[in-house]
C-alpha cells in the first residue's frame, strides 16, 4: 500500500524568494508528519536554489519518520550524504536551466557510474533508489546497479492532455511497475501528482511511496499545510480503496467522466 512522502523543497523556494527565515521547511516537514505523512524528502541542489545544508542537517535530527535526499550523483552530495545519513538517497538529473527535475536519468547509459555510486551509498548505511522514466530499459539499468528502489518519473501522465494521452502515459506507468516487481525492485512513484491525478497512480499495485511536493505546498497556502497533506493522505487511501475493485485505467476513467 502506497505511502505518502511528502517533498518540502517549495516551502524553501518561498523561503529564498526573500533570503529570510520563513516559511521554515523543517517546521513543515513536522506538521506534514503530524497529518500523516510516512516519509519526507528534500532536494540538495548544486545550485542551493531551495535547500540549503543547514535544512537537511535540521531535517536528519527532527524527522521521525523516513528522510530521503533527492541528489545530483556526484562527489559533493555524496560526501554530504555520507555525514547526514538520511534513510534513503535518490539520485535524480540536474540542469541548472532546468525550473525543475526534467525528465529521469538515463541510468543505462552509466550503468557502471551508477552502479559504483549506489555501492558507496548502501556501504555507508543508506538505501538508494534511481529516479527515472517508466522504460523496461531503465528498469534493467537500475536492477543492474542494485538499487534498493526505484522511482518512476510521473510527469509525462501528469502533463499530458487528453484522456488518450493520459491512459496511454498510465499504462506505461503500471507497465513498469510491474516488470520492475516482477524482478524483485522496489518502486516508488513521484512528480506532478495532485489531487485532480493523484488517484490513478496511487491504485497502482505495489507502489511503496507516493513523493509529493509542489501541489501539496501550492493547496497549503490556501488551507494550511496540514490539511493539505492530511487531504492527500485521505486521497490515496481513496485510491487504494477503489484499487480494490478497479483497475488504475478505470479509475482514470472513471473520473475524468
Amino acid at each position: 500500500m502506497a505511502k505518502l512522502c511528502v517533498n518540502v523543497d517549495h516551502v524553501a523556494t518561498v523561503r529564498q524568494a526573500r533570503k529570510i527565515n520563513e516559511p521554515d521547511p523543517v517546521a513543515a516537514a513536522v506538521l506534514a508528519e503530524l497529518a500523516g505523512a510516512a516519509g519526507i524528502t528534500c532536494h540538495l541542489r548544486e545550485d542551493r536554489r531551495h535547500i540549503q545544508d543547514s535544512d537537511v542537517w535540521r531535517l536528519k535530527e527532527v524527522v521521525k519518520t523516513r528522510l530521503n535526499l533527492e541528489m545530483a550523483p556526484v562527489e559533493e552530495m555524496f560526501a554530504i550524504a555520507k555525514k547526514v545519513r538520511p534513510h534513503m538517497v535518490m539520485f535524480v538529473p540536474e540542469r541548472r536551466q532546468e525550473i525543475t527535475t526534467e525528465g529521469g536519468l538515463d541510468v543505462a547509459s552509466n550503468i557502471e557510474r551508477f552502479r559504483t555510486a549506489t555501492r558507496q551509498m548502501q556501504e555507508a548505511g543508506m538505501l538508494v533508489s534511481h529516479f527515472i522514466d517508466p522504460d523496461p530499459r531503465q528498469v534493467d539499468a537500475v536492477l543492474a546497479c542494485g538499487a534498493d528502489y526505484l522511482e518512476l518519473h510521473t510527469g509525462a501522465y501528469a502533463n499530458a492532455v487528453g484522456e488518450r494521452e493520459r491512459r496511454q502515459e498510465l499504462q506505461k506507468l503500471i507497465e513498469a511497475a510491474r516488470y520492475a516487481q516482477k524482478n524483485g525492485q522496489r518502486v516508488n512513484a513521484g512528480h506532478g501528482l495532485n489531487l485532480r491525478n493523484v488517484l490513478p497512480v496511487a491504485a497502482i499495485p505495489g507502489l511503496h511511496e507516493l513523493h509529493i511536493g509542489h501541489s501539496i505546498v501550492s493547496h497549503a497556502v490556501l488551507v494550511g499545510f496540514e490539511r493539505a497533506v492530511r487531504e492527500m493522505v485521505d486521497a490515496i487511501a481513496y485510491a487504494q480503496q477503489l484499487g480494490s475493485t478497479m483497475t488504475p485505467e478505470e479509475i482514470l476513467i472513471y473520473h475524468s467522466a
